[in-house]
């Protein structure tokens, strides 16, 4: 598959800011960003490109900021030794669990070792509501609790879930690059009872989970919340993360309103997970 590389330049350069374009620019079809010491490297497929929303983007966007872009036409590439050259490295979260790939030597030691070769695929550990999500999944009790990863990108939680008890685990995304990249990474950590599905909140009905875990973005949460509700056992809980601390009003209004309690939140430079519990 043929991809479009958008190189950004932020002036001023301001790291919040890449994570808020970031953000904006997963929502019209972006699905992988690489930073650089000038703004950041985004990548969509050629067929979901569309320049006049950009540019949309770009002149609502939220922040006194210049940002400059050019587009290159990009053929498929050998995506983790883009992550070696330009971003991946070890991370270790709670103490207790470390993702790395497979190219990392000297890896530190933890109680939970994930191998994540992440291709085009968002879920590394790195971006706080990644790790916001598993700080929540390091403090449950996951043993014999189905589970639902939605939104699996590198199915990194997932396979920390399965790796803490969790079982017949379903992971599913809309994007075929993170579908496959999921499988990879589930047999990469000889991890079994892993359904790994294409598609979105669709595939939910009829099926039924102890645990939802939804890291995407404000908008998917409130348009399908309904749906993870659905399918969620009663005193089942919800994870959501993917938006700022700002946005959390907005997203308890339609939880309350689905018959879900906010019971936590937690937050790191102004990402948040929220825990919801239904009634």
């Amino acid at each position: 598959m043929d991809y479009i590389e958008v190189n950004f330049i932020i002036e001023p350069f301001e790291e919040y800011i890449s994570d808020v374009l970031a953000s904006e620019l997963g929502e019209i079809g972006f699905d992988s960003f690489v930073p650089s010491e000038v703004g950041m490297d985004a990548y969509i497929l050629q067929s979901k490109f569309d320049e006049s929303e950009l540019k949309n983007l770009l002149s609502d966007f939220p922040f006194e900021a210049s940002i400059d872009y050019k587009i290159t036409q990009i053929k498929s590439k050998n995506w983790n030794e883009e992550w070696e050259k330009h971003y991946f490295e070890p991370i270790v979260i709670g103490n207790d669990c470390v993702i790395h790939s497979s190219f990392h030597k000297d890896v530190p030691k933890a109680k939970y070792d994930i191998v994540i070769d992440p291709k085009m695929a968002f879920g590394t550990g790195h971006h706080e509501t990644t790790s916001l999500v598993i700080g929540q999944l390091l403090l449950m009790d996951l043993e014999g609790k189905t589970l639902l990863d939605m939104g699996c990108g590198t199915a990194v939680l997932a396979i920390l879930a399965a790796m803490r008890g969790a079982k017949d685990i379903v992971a599913i995304d809309i994007d075929t690059w993170c579908t496959e990249n999921s499988i990879e990474n589930i047999s990469i950590n000889n991890i079994s009872g892993i359904d790994v599905r294409l598609g979105g909140a669709e595939l939910l009905a009829g099926l039924h989970f102890d645990i939802v875990l939804a890291n995407i973005n404000r908008n998917i949460l409130l348009a399908d919340m309904e749906q993870y509700v659905a399918c969620l056992s009663s005193g089942g809980e919800l994870y959501m993360s993917g938006f700022y601390k700002e946005d959390i009003p907005l997203i308890e209004a339609e939880a309350n309103r689905l018959g879900l309690q906010l019971v936590d939140f937690k937050e790191k430079n102004n990402w948040v997970v929220v825990k919801t519990v239904k009634d």
